[in-house]
């Protein structure tokens, strides 16, 4: 225990600068660590929401309308099907707010047709892993005399709503990502909800329009059989529904748009804010089947007015003036810059399967977070100070070592912090004053016993050995057992819960790391150096 190697105190001493040199970048502005080389450690620790303000949303994912668009694309598919085959139907529409589709059959005796039909439209489902489910998603059934109802099966619909949530989770954090956020929080809650918290933000009202839109952009083409004024009089062709036209397109208030979609924002790849003629725009490009329905709608259409559709609302509708086959494109309207950019982002990111609420909104001012941390540094002072002289007193030479290794203890904890880019929050800022105080436990632990093995008689030499050997299988018991419960902090808690396991986790690393080989290579050095006859402590 009391020999060290040359190597392993090269390698102590090492680690201990290394700890020094990523903790420096906190002592100096963020201006001037971004100004650092790049070889150079230049991360500062990332401030939680509590500490440097932002924007705390709480999001409610409006699951239904994932259900409700299935059935009404069950609607069109149930059409199409009924006409191929010359099946006479009246009523097809959604109905029972939005959980079934009810149709019509006038003939009778092709109602057993029309259900076999309707059945094969059905998208496979898997099973889960008990082999439970599966077949299709959808259930259709003669309720009346040649009245047949369509609805979605109870794992289809908890599975939609499962995947709905999850695929926003990952939109929004996309989107969020693509406005250079750092250290976003997005996380769900119960079983539709999302939490976003979002440090530093200082526009929250860009970040709410945002994450408001669902993006969904469809590519249609304008309905010319029939004028707005006769749409609504309530003439409007089958097949064809009357749109909004988007604030920021000039021309007409309102458009009359089929709604056959030729192509999706599924197949978009790429989107990105450019100019045409002095003017912003958003260039888009599509994958290799958006690019082929994309040039094959453009080459049968030339001539007609294609609708670009963003949210059921229309942003542009230019007319096709010849083939667009390279699979691109560019969205044009009243754009200014900021809206061509956040349009970009919107695509660029994905649609979100289900509208988005905000349910709650709260936005943390910097004054607050700056008033927390100088509450946090007092504490931590106050806390490292007591420390220290309770130490001096009691220990004497001895707990001068366990000070100085309790500097260094408290950079590794901010080097560690500043490389790992953990978030330090209110309750890491408490994690790290209670690493303060247990850093010193593994001393108090082996001068303790040190001091009872001097008075067995034993030389300083074999005290010291006899005291760090035995105490150190108490040390990891205790150090690992509270690392377990760091741990399981962090897995399954949140926000305040995560920000104080990970502070926590790393004093205890660093913490086992300075008492058992910082003060113990210091206090070797010094007995080697003066070879006392009795130990000062």
């Amino acid at each position: 225990m009391l020999y060290f190697a040359k190597w392993k105190v090269g390698l102590v001493l090492a680690l201990c600068l290394l700890g020094v040199v990523f903790a420096a970048p906190n002592f100096i502005s963020e201006q001037s660590a971004a100004r650092l080389p790049t070889w150079l450690p230049h991360k500062q620790i990332n401030l939680g929401l509590d500490l440097q303000g932002g924007s705390h949303l709480l999001l409610e994912v409006e699951v239904d309308a994932v259900i409700v668009e299935r059935l009404e694309s069950l609607v069109d598919s149930i059409r199409t099907e009924l006409r191929r085959e010359r099946i006479g139907y009246t009523g097809l529409g959604v109905v029972d707010d939005g959980r079934a589709v009810n149709v019509r059959i006038r003939q009778a005796d092709r109602v057993d047709q029309a259900l076999e039909l309707i059945r094969g439209l059905g998208n496979p489902m898997a099973p889960d892993i008990f082999g439970q489910g599966g077949g299709v998603d959808i259930e259709a059934s003669e309720e009346a005399e040649s009245l047949v109802t369509v609805t979605l099966t109870e794992q289809a619909v908890r599975d939609r709503k499962r995947a709905a949530v999850e695929q926003s989770i990952e939109i929004v954090r996309r989107r969020v990502d693509e406005v250079g956020t750092r250290e976003p929080t997005i996380q769900r809650q119960g079983e539709d909800r999302i939490l976003v918290q979002l440090p530093g933000v200082k526009d929250p009202d860009r970040i709410k329009r945002l994450l408001g839109k669902t993006a969904k952009l469809t590519f249609r083409l304008l309905d010319t059989t029939t004028t707005v004024e006769d749409a609504r009089r309530g003439r409007i062709p089958p097949g064809s529904q009357i749109l909004e036209a988007d604030t920021q397109e000039e021309g007409a208030a309102e458009y009359v748009v089929r709604k056959r979609v030729y192509v999706s924002g599924e197949n978009l790849v790429d989107s990105q804010p450019t100019y045409d003629q002095g003017r912003p725009v958003v260039s888009f490009r599509f994958d290799a089947v958006g690019g082929k329905r994309f040039g094959d709608v453009t080459k049968e259409n030339v001539g007609r007015p294609l609708a670009i559709v963003l949210d059921s609302k229309v942003i542009s509708a230019p007319q096709i003036r010849e083939p667009i086959l390279g699979g691109s494109g560019i969205i044009t309207g009243n754009f200014t810059v900021q809206q061509a950019n956040d349009l970009a982002v919107l695509l660029r990111a994905g649609a979100l399967p289900a509208p988005l609420k905000i349910l709650e909104e709260r936005t943390v001012g910097p004054g607050l977070g700056a008033d927390s941390i100088r509450a946090g540094k007092i504490a931590g002072v106050l806390a490292f100070v007591f420390v220290m002289i309770f130490m001096g007193m009691a220990y004497g030479l001895f707990g001068l070592a366990a000070d100085i290794a309790l500097l260094v203890n408290i950079a590794l904890i901010a080097g560690a912090l500043s490389l790992l880019q953990a978030t330090l929050t209110l309750p890491g800022i408490a994690g790290i004053v209670l690493t303060i105080g247990m850093a010193v436990d593994a001393n108090v632990l082996v001068f303790e016993r040190i001091r009872e093995e001097m008075r067995t008689g034993k030389t300083p030499f074999a005290a010291v050995e006899a005291g760090y050997r035995r105490a150190l299988t108490t040390i990891i018991d205790a150090n690992v057992t509270t690392l377990i419960a760091a741990i399981l902090l962090f897995e399954f808690g949140s926000g305040p819960v995560k920000g104080f396991a990970v502070t926590l986790a790393i004093g205890i690393v660093t913490s086992l790391f300075t008492a058992i080989t910082v003060t113990r290579l210091m206090i070797v050095q010094w007995l080697r150096q003066r070879r006392p006859a009795a130990l000062p402590i």
